[in-house]
């Protein structure tokens, strides 16, 4: 039996969602952007800024939340890996601007707000951007928004809790009824 690597269920999962993902080519071609910046570090704050933001777009009901899944780790790790330095300026530049914005529209910390404000702000970034009909350059709330969809569903807790898995080798079912209200497959 063999085991499906990080990068092979990434690859998989980019290739679902037809490698419209930042950094989705370096995950195909499993090399690194030539072009990254040096010394790009997360300190343990910035990964608890990323760990809400991710609890915000996928929060804990009755299946554990993106905080759950370490979510901040993962997307410090894409950051790092996958994105070339114009995309990494583009995420940090983007993150200071939401922390700033937060602060000055709320008149509070995002890490001390209420979830609704939270999510409230986060929907009206991603609202401004479609307003905007900038495709190309996406800004820091689709990144988010994506690398959370992505380390969720690919964690643990997302492809065992959220969605119906079957460990493979499992059984083969060409035809397997769909009730309203069944969850998605894990892939």
């Amino acid at each position: 039996m063999t085991v499906m690597n990080r990068r092979d269920a990434l690859k998989s999962v980019v290739l679902m969602m037809g490698g419209t993902m930042i950094g989705a080519t370096a995950i195909l071609t499993g090399c690194s952007p030539e072009r990254q910046l040096k010394d790009l570090n997360f300190t343990p704050e910035d990964l608890a800024f990323l760990d809400e933001i991710g609890e915000t777009i996928i929060p804990t009901t009755d299946t554990p939340g993106a905080k759950a899944t370490k979510i901040g780790e993962f997307m410090q790790m894409m950051i790092k890996d996958c994105y070339d330095a114009d995309q990494q300026k583009a995420f940090i530049d983007g993150l200071n601007a939401l922390s700033k914005d937060f602060k000055a529209e709320k008149g509070a910390d995002f890490m001390e707000a209420k979830p609704e404000d939270r999510l409230a702000f986060l929907n009206a970034m991603n609202e401004k951007f479609k307003a905007s009909g900038e495709e190309r350059q996406p800004i820091v709330i689709n990144m988010l928004r994506d690398l959370t969809v992505l380390g969720y569903f690919t964690s643990e807790i997302g492809a065992t809790q959220a969605l119906r898995f079957v460990e493979v080798p499992g059984r083969f079912d060409p035809c397997i009824n769909y009730k309203k209200g069944d969850k998605a497959w894990a892939i």
